[in-house]
Protein backbone atom coordinates (compact mmCIF):
# COMPACT_ATOMS: atom_id res chain seq x y z
CA UNK A 1 0.00 0.00 0.00
CA UNK A 2 1.50 3.31 -1.07
CA UNK A 3 0.46 6.66 0.37
CA UNK A 4 2.35 9.85 -0.38
CA UNK A 5 4.31 10.53 2.82
CA UNK A 6 3.69 14.28 2.52
CA UNK A 7 -0.11 13.98 2.44
CA UNK A 8 -2.22 14.50 5.53
CA UNK A 9 -4.11 11.27 6.05
CA UNK A 10 -7.04 10.58 8.37
CA UNK A 11 -7.69 7.04 9.62
CA UNK A 12 -11.09 6.38 11.19
CA UNK A 13 -10.61 3.29 13.37
CA UNK A 14 -12.23 1.31 16.17
CA UNK A 15 -11.00 1.33 19.75
CA UNK A 16 -8.14 -1.17 19.40
CA UNK A 17 -4.78 0.45 20.06
CA UNK A 18 -3.00 -2.26 18.08
CA UNK A 19 -4.61 -0.86 14.91
CA UNK A 20 -2.88 2.47 15.39
CA UNK A 21 0.51 0.76 15.62
CA UNK A 22 -0.19 -1.42 12.55
CA UNK A 23 -1.24 1.60 10.50
CA UNK A 24 1.88 3.55 11.41
CA UNK A 25 4.09 0.56 10.57
CA UNK A 26 2.39 -0.45 7.31
CA UNK A 27 2.20 2.98 5.69
CA UNK A 28 5.05 5.16 4.56
CA UNK A 29 3.32 8.31 5.78
CA UNK A 30 5.26 10.63 8.04
CA UNK A 31 3.76 10.08 11.54
CA UNK A 32 3.26 13.86 11.81
CA UNK A 33 0.85 13.63 8.85
CA UNK A 34 -1.25 10.82 10.28
CA UNK A 35 -4.44 11.70 12.12
CA UNK A 36 -6.24 8.88 13.90
CA UNK A 37 -9.88 9.30 14.83
CA UNK A 38 -11.13 6.56 17.13
CA UNK A 39 -14.75 5.58 17.53
CA UNK A 40 -16.36 2.59 19.17
CA UNK A 41 -17.00 1.29 15.67
CA UNK A 42 -15.75 3.15 12.60
CA UNK A 43 -19.31 3.45 11.33
CA UNK A 44 -21.24 6.60 10.49
CA UNK A 45 -24.88 6.04 11.38
CA UNK A 46 -26.14 9.28 9.83
CA UNK A 47 -24.63 11.92 7.52
CA UNK A 48 -24.86 14.55 10.26
CA UNK A 49 -23.78 12.54 13.29
CA UNK A 50 -20.88 13.45 15.59
CA UNK A 51 -18.36 11.18 13.88
CA UNK A 52 -19.08 12.77 10.50
CA UNK A 53 -18.74 16.22 12.06
CA UNK A 54 -15.33 15.27 13.47
CA UNK A 55 -14.22 14.01 10.05
CA UNK A 56 -15.29 17.21 8.30
CA UNK A 57 -13.59 19.39 10.93
CA UNK A 58 -10.37 17.35 10.58
CA UNK A 59 -10.46 17.67 6.78
CA UNK A 60 -10.71 21.46 6.88
CA UNK A 61 -8.64 22.15 9.98
CA UNK A 62 -5.78 19.75 9.18
CA UNK A 63 -5.96 19.90 5.34
CA UNK A 64 -6.60 16.15 5.07
CA UNK A 65 -6.28 14.82 1.52
CA UNK A 66 -7.12 11.17 2.11
CA UNK A 67 -9.40 9.29 4.50
CA UNK A 68 -9.32 5.58 5.32
CA UNK A 69 -12.20 3.94 7.17
CA UNK A 70 -10.54 0.97 8.86
CA UNK A 71 -12.03 -2.34 9.94
CA UNK A 72 -10.46 -5.61 10.87
CA UNK A 73 -11.33 -8.72 8.91
CA UNK A 74 -12.11 -10.68 12.04
CA UNK A 75 -14.38 -8.12 13.70
CA UNK A 76 -17.81 -9.45 14.52
CA UNK A 77 -20.74 -7.32 15.48
CA UNK A 78 -22.09 -8.37 18.85
CA UNK A 79 -25.01 -6.12 19.67
CA UNK A 80 -27.31 -8.99 20.70
CA UNK A 81 -25.98 -8.99 24.26
CA UNK A 82 -26.36 -5.23 24.53
CA UNK A 83 -29.91 -5.30 23.18
CA UNK A 84 -30.86 -8.09 25.60
CA UNK A 85 -29.50 -6.11 28.55
CA UNK A 86 -31.43 -3.01 27.49
CA UNK A 87 -34.69 -4.87 26.88
CA UNK A 88 -34.38 -6.81 30.17
CA UNK A 89 -34.19 -3.55 32.14
CA UNK A 90 -37.79 -3.08 33.34
CA UNK A 91 -37.22 0.62 34.00
CA UNK A 92 -36.48 1.19 30.30
CA UNK A 93 -39.61 -0.47 28.87
CA UNK A 94 -41.68 2.74 28.72
CA UNK A 95 -38.75 4.70 27.30
CA UNK A 96 -38.18 2.04 24.63
CA UNK A 97 -41.85 2.26 23.62
CA UNK A 98 -41.58 6.07 23.40
CA UNK A 99 -38.38 5.85 21.35
CA UNK A 100 -39.90 3.25 19.02
CA UNK A 101 -42.86 5.61 18.49
CA UNK A 102 -40.48 8.47 17.64
CA UNK A 103 -38.44 6.27 15.27
CA UNK A 104 -41.62 5.21 13.48
CA UNK A 105 -43.27 8.64 13.28
CA UNK A 106 -40.50 11.25 13.15
CA UNK A 107 -38.88 10.73 9.77
CA UNK A 108 -36.26 11.65 8.51
CA UNK A 109 -34.67 12.36 11.89
CA UNK A 110 -34.78 8.65 12.71
CA UNK A 111 -34.29 6.76 9.44
CA UNK A 112 -34.36 3.38 11.17
CA UNK A 113 -37.67 1.72 12.01
CA UNK A 114 -37.14 1.18 15.74
CA UNK A 115 -34.66 1.41 18.59
CA UNK A 116 -33.28 -2.10 17.91
CA UNK A 117 -32.40 -1.26 14.30
CA UNK A 118 -30.70 1.95 15.43
CA UNK A 119 -28.58 0.18 18.06
CA UNK A 120 -27.72 -2.76 15.77
CA UNK A 121 -26.73 -0.61 12.79
CA UNK A 122 -25.67 -2.46 9.65
CA UNK A 123 -25.91 -6.24 9.45
CA UNK A 124 -22.12 -6.62 9.39
CA UNK A 125 -19.24 -4.34 10.20
CA UNK A 126 -18.15 -4.62 6.56
CA UNK A 127 -21.53 -3.25 5.43
CA UNK A 128 -21.20 -0.45 7.97
CA UNK A 129 -17.72 0.48 6.78
CA UNK A 130 -18.81 0.45 3.13
CA UNK A 131 -21.78 2.63 4.01
CA UNK A 132 -19.51 5.00 5.96
CA UNK A 133 -17.17 5.37 2.99
CA UNK A 134 -20.13 6.24 0.77
CA UNK A 135 -21.55 8.71 3.30
CA UNK A 136 -18.18 10.49 3.60
CA UNK A 137 -17.60 10.52 -0.15
CA UNK A 138 -21.02 11.94 -0.97
CA UNK A 139 -21.40 14.31 1.96
CA UNK A 140 -22.25 17.82 0.68
CA UNK A 141 -19.51 19.40 2.83
CA UNK A 142 -16.74 16.99 1.81
CA UNK A 143 -14.33 18.51 -0.74
CA UNK A 144 -14.22 16.51 -3.99
CA UNK A 145 -10.42 16.21 -3.91
CA UNK A 146 -10.45 14.11 -0.71
CA UNK A 147 -9.97 10.44 -1.52
CA UNK A 148 -12.00 8.09 0.71
CA UNK A 149 -11.11 4.42 0.92
CA UNK A 150 -12.05 1.37 2.91
CA UNK A 151 -9.13 -0.37 4.59
CA UNK A 152 -9.20 -3.83 6.10
CA UNK A 153 -6.57 -5.09 8.48
CA UNK A 154 -5.94 -8.74 9.11
CA UNK A 155 -4.74 -8.48 12.71
CA UNK A 156 -3.43 -12.04 12.77
CA UNK A 157 -1.09 -11.55 9.77
CA UNK A 158 -0.77 -7.78 10.31
CA UNK A 159 -1.63 -7.11 6.66
CA UNK A 160 -3.56 -4.18 5.24
CA UNK A 161 -5.75 -4.41 2.18
CA UNK A 162 -7.23 -1.40 0.50
CA UNK A 163 -10.65 -1.70 -1.08
CA UNK A 164 -12.03 1.04 -3.27
CA UNK A 165 -15.81 1.35 -2.98
CA UNK A 166 -17.79 3.01 -5.74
Amino acid sequence: MYIDEKKKVLFVIGMEHKLERLIKQATNVNPENIIILQSYEPVISQPFDDLMRDIIVAVYQENVEEIFVVATKDDQKNTGNILNKIYENKGLQEKIQTLDYLFKNCMPEFPEGNISEWLEGSETLTDGVQNSVNVIRHHPLMPSYVKVTELFIDKENEKLSEIDVF
